[in-house]
């Protein structure tokens, strides 16, 4: 816990938020690829402990950070409501965000920073490998709940935070486009792999085709069903909640399902540097 590199700047931005603690310390937490992500460490009257997750959010690849944060405001209020009608704990079992002291789900700052504070969930534990058959098992038990959760969310009042991100008709397009381009130089070397997703045109446009046909049906959609995403109870080992609901959007379960099939057939992090 080194608070030394944090700059006087995050402490401006944590006292924008609804915090009713002492502020003891903050230091850089995890390993999130996309927003910095901060653990800020603050003590009641009793000296208890409480924690909070605050996050700068990356516009580069969020670029409306408004429509991000009412999809999360949106989904979590509803969650938290099915949590509770089912006997669960909604303030361990889905994310907490915590209102600036201007009432709004998120700050942007002077400069055009954006920030969101959430609630700590404690006892729990992120993994980034699979170790064993059970944990993958109860990943796709807590993707699963939180599909069923949600079934009944009007989907289509969700925003796109990332446009096509699973419309594989159009990154098919872009794949063709890439190929013929060939800026890098590489078509020579991989034009067996080339081949391999050439074959597979059709298969690009089933999902698409089925959800503007209506033949399956618009639900919230994860999009980033990787198992770092869910928090594991310390003590029963079992999925508690599933967090990084950035790409919460309109798609088909589908979508969450291959993705965990994908993530979970990797032999490599995803940023792997040894290809």
């Amino acid at each position: 816990m080194n608070s030394q590199n944090i700059s006087q700047n995050i402490y401006d931005v944590i006292s924008q938020f609804k915090i009713p603690y002492r502020l003891r310390t903050v230091y850089n937490y995890g390993n999130g690829h996309i927003n910095e992500t901060y653990c800020v460490i603050c003590t009641d009257e009793y000296n208890h402990v409480k924690r909070y997750i605050l996050q700068k959010m990356n516009v580069s690849i969020f670029k409306v950070p408004g429509e991000l944060i009412t999809n999360i405001a949106n989904v979590t209020s509803f969650l938290k409501e099915k949590i509770l009608e089912n006997g669960g704990d909604p303030e361990r079992e889905t994310l907490t965000l915590i209102p600036t002291i201007d009432n709004k789900d998120y700050l942007t700052t002077e400069n055009g920073d954006n920030y969101r504070l959430y609630n700590y969930i404690e006892n729990a534990i992120s993994l980034d490998a699979v170790r064993n058959q059970e944990d993958f098992y109860n990943c796709a038990v807590s993707f699963g709940n939180f599909q069923r959760l949600l079934s009944d969310f009007p989907a289509d009042t969700l925003y796109e935070t990332i446009p096509d991100f699973h419309n594989t008709v159009d990154r098919l397009f872009k794949f063709k486009k890439a190929v013929s381009e060939d800026i890098c130089d590489r078509r020579k070397n991989v034009e067996k792999e080339i081949q391999f997703v050439l074959d597979r045109e059709k298969d690009c446009e089933i999902i698409l085709n089925a959800l503007n046909n209506k033949e399956i049906p618009l639900r919230v959609t994860h999009n980033d069903t990787k198992l770092n995403n869910v928090l594991f109870d310390k003590e029963t080992k079992k999925g508690l909640c599933v967090i990084d609901l950035d790409t919460v959007m309109p798609g088909s379960a589908l979508y969450d399902f291959g993705d965990s099939i994908r993530f979970g057939a990797n032999t490599a992090a995803e940023d792997e540097t040894d290809l």
